[in-house]
């Protein structure tokens, strides 16, 4: 597989099956994606992967939390605060995408919860990982980060796994940190699910849409 395969067979994937993945296989995953450039060579990556009984316990409580409507600020805003176009049609084309693959209609608010649930689990994926940045750093660490991050998904790709990026595993830093004892000074960034995609489930059979190189590239000769 080369690097443009991976990049165009990735996907978000939210659901997986229940195989559990070699730890040898993950650390040689984010060993392999620290070689991402950064910023004076910061490297301001800190990544937990959760897994097993304190996956199970850890989700659990994002998902009373959630349930019982005990919302906590996010350490940082990943999303704008008013949507305005062209975004705010991406975010509703991507929810009916997700929503219709599933066969849920908009009127049934219960399964819609129990599918934004799902997010707290990481997609019942064997493994969580959860991404912390010092709070001392400042965008262009960020960015670093980013680089990172894809390196993990395209690296998980080459091995035969499916990802999932997750803004939501940051909606609760303080219950995070808390139970894996991370330290406050630390900015939850959020998480992404691994695993092994079940590849037949409908929620895994849809992909979102991409607009032409012409609407956002522009060439100055």
């Amino acid at each position: 597989m080369n690097v443009t395969e991976a990049i165009l067979q990735r996907q978000s994937t939210r659901a997986f099956k229940n195989q559990n993945i070699d730890k040898q296989t993950i650390q040689n995953i984010i060993n392999t994606a620290k070689h991402a450039p950064s910023g004076v060579n910061m490297q301001p990556w800190q990544v937990a992967v959760v897994q097993g009984k304190t996956k199970t316990e850890l989700s659990n409580r994002m998902i009373t939390a959630f349930r019982t409507k005990q919302t906590e600020k996010m350490d940082y805003n990943y999303y704008p605060l008013e949507w305005n176009s062209p975004f705010k049609e991406r975010r509703v084309e991507t929810g009916q995408q997700l929503y219709q693959a599933l066969d849920i209609k908009r009127e049934e608010k219960e399964k819609r919860l129990a599918q934004w649930e799902a997010n707290y689990r990481a997609f019942d994926a064997p493994i969580m990982l959860l991404f912390f940045i010092d709070s001392s750093l400042e965008t262009g660490s960020y960015m670093d980060y980013g680089m990172f991050i894809q390196n993990i998904m395209l690296l998980a790709e080459e091995q035969g796994l499916a990802t999932c990026p997750q803004g939501a595993l940051g909606e609760f830093p303080s219950i995070i940190k808390s139970e894996l004892g991370i330290a406050e000074n630390n900015i939850l960034l959020g998480g992404m699910a691994l695993g092994y995609a079940d590849k037949n489930h409908p929620v895994n059979q849809y992909r979102t849409s991409r607009v032409e190189l012409e609407e956002f590239c522009n060439f100055y000769e």
